[in-house]
């Protein structure tokens, strides 16, 4: 029969490198824990120096100050039980993934991440060695197992080992990114391991954005049944206090948003931590009146607040007047800054100056390319000149395929919707505007065939399959690394596969300048597909 505790789950929003404020963050949080009457306190993963350190780690004095801050943290604990993470290092100067244990001033001791993940965004074989013992303190007169991250993600990992040696409790500690439908995957995962146990399993969840990656949080708290007794909001810090004697000793159950919001909510939350932790004073869109430049826009909007974006038309002599007053209607519903400018002049000069060289040759993308790298020297121009971040309006089914412009609209800092599908952005948007209760998003941009505009009567599709056909072939081959002959036998006409497969292969050098963007999928083009540029591979 476990033990009853008063927990308290800090998710709390660490910056990487800023020791100092994440150490306030903490000490914090265990005043508030103590004053609720928690006797035991835990914080993610790698809280103290943040996560991911990357290279920092490389740093004999990124360690040592992280070092330090576990111990201000461990002699500061009062009242209270705490668990935090942060990087260990034995004598002979080997580092690790941990997790200490303190009260009252005293360390209660120190646990060694086990299992290290070297897959998708991870890294952290890299940097670490692997721990080698089990790690269970005692609270009160209950035996507490704490675990890290991916130690829960291995079947026969810690946990099994804790539970036998005697445990009352199990935590998990984690830094793990979101990407969309994750939290069930965990909850599926936390519960199996609290009934295999027969044991309470408490986890807790990192939350904020870290360049490409979001960590959502939702930290929970499940019982030897496997029933979620206490979980805590997505995409917020949070205090969850809970009981671990059973249901009736649980906390509040957060709902869990449908995927659409759980997106939107992640855009927000990689944006606003960028924009924010990077020292932006705001944020510049060049607006289209398209779907994608009006979904970023909204995210923007809702991350930073309506004054600090500005909106910017860049009209074309092939932009046409609906597109226009579309972004207008859409700065006016979103009630941001807009800025009207014209590309025509620069655009007429570009065409004088290359005309000896191109003569006898007929117009073909180079022109079309030439006026999004004018759009793109504008927006910087503008950033540069009033220090305003310019935020991307690619999506990933155009980032897939190269359907966009190096130093034209791949031209900025981050890149908001590069994760997300152009079927997706459909939805989201229309999801926006619903629970908005009206059109911000105009109906017009969400009813008009998608088009770059960058020559008379031009659509997306011209270039590319239907976006309802291309996705799915991306996802299968981007995402999931399938086939041709695999695409085939699930339906996909061969010409169509083969050719999407080409363009994606073709485009990675593009890939490879693009700025940074928020990961919402199990595999985003970045740091999760690492494909050499160079590369005769036939998908």
């Amino acid at each position: 029969m476990s033990k009853s505790l008063r927990l308290a789950l800090a998710q709390v929003n660490a910056t990487v490198g800023d020791i100092a404020g994440n150490v306030r963050k903490v000490l914090s949080a265990c005043g508030r824990a103590r004053e609720a009457g928690a006797t035991l306190v835990v914080f993610p993963e790698m809280v103290l120096p943040g996560y991911p350190p990357e290279d920092l780690l490389l740093r004999a004095s990124f360690v040592e100050e992280n070092l330090a801050a576990w111990r201000e943290v461990a002699g500061s604990a009062r009242g209270v039980t705490v668990v935090a993470g942060f990087v260990d290092r034995d004598g002979k100067g080997r580092v690790y993934n941990a997790a200490g244990a303190a009260t009252d001033g005293r360390v209660l001791g120190v646990y060694r991440k086990m299992h290290l993940p070297n897959y998708g965004v991870f890294d952290e074989m890299r940097y670490f060695r692997r721990g080698t013992d089990p790690g269970i303190f005692t609270v009160g007169d209950a035996r507490v197992g704490i675990t890290i991250c991916e130690d829960i993600w291995v079947r026969r990992g810690p946990v099994a080992r804790e539970a036998k040696e005697g445990a009352d409790l199990i935590l998990n500690i984690s830094a793990s990114p979101y990407h969309a439908g994750k939290w069930e995957e965990r909850r599926g995962l936390v519960a199996a391991h609290a009934r295999r146990s027969g044991l309470p399993v408490a986890y807790c969840n990192l939350v904020g954005g870290q360049d490409e990656l979001v960590f959502d949080g939702g930290s929970m708290v499940v019982a030897p049944s496997g029933e979620v007794i206490g979980r805590a909001e997505m995409f917020s810090e949070e205090l969850l206090l809970c009981g671990t004697g059973g249901s009736s000793g649980g906390g509040p159950v957060a709902s869990i948003p449908r995927i659409e919001e759980e997106i939107f909510r992640a855009l927000i939350l990689g944006t606003r931590d960028y924009v924010e932790k990077n020292r932006f004073p705001g944020a510049i869109i060049g607006l289209s009146g398209g779907i994608d430049s009006s979904l970023v826009a909204a995210v923007a909007a809702e991350a930073l607040g309506p004054s600090r974006v500005l909106g910017v038309t860049l009209s074309s002599p092939f932009t046409s007047r609906e597109s226009v007053e579309d972004a207008h209607a859409l700065a006016s519903n979103l009630g941001i800054r807009l800025l009207d400018l014209s590309i025509g002049d620069a655009f007429a000069a570009f065409g004088r100056t290359l005309e000896g060289p191109f003569a006898g040759r007929a117009a073909d993308t180079t022109e079309e390319n030439l006026q999004a790298r004018i759009r793109g020297t504008i927006l910087m121009a503008l950033s540069n000149k009033f220090g305003e971040i310019v935020l991307t309006t690619g999506n990933k089914s155009e980032m897939s395929v190269g359907y966009a412009t190096l130093y034209g609209d791949m031209a900025g800092g981050f890149a908001v919707i590069k994760d997300v599908f152009k079927t997706m952005v459909y939805r989201v948007s229309r999801w926006y505007n619903e629970i908005r209760g009206r059109d911000v998003i105009p109906a017009r941009v969400l009813a008009k065939p998608p088009s770059a505009e960058l020559r008379p009567d031009q659509k997306d599709s011209d270039s590319l399959p239907e976006y309802d056909l291309l996705d799915p072939i991306l996802k299968m081959y981007v995402e999931e690394d399938k086939s041709v002959p695999e695409m085939v036998a699930a339906g996909y006409p061969e010409d169509v596969a083969r050719r999407v497969v080409t363009l994606v292969d073709r485009s990675e050098y593009k890939r490879r300048q693009a700025p940074p963007g928020v990961k919402i999928t199990p595999r985003a083009l970045g740091k999760d597909r690492r494909m050499p540029i160079t590369n005769r591979s036939n998908g």
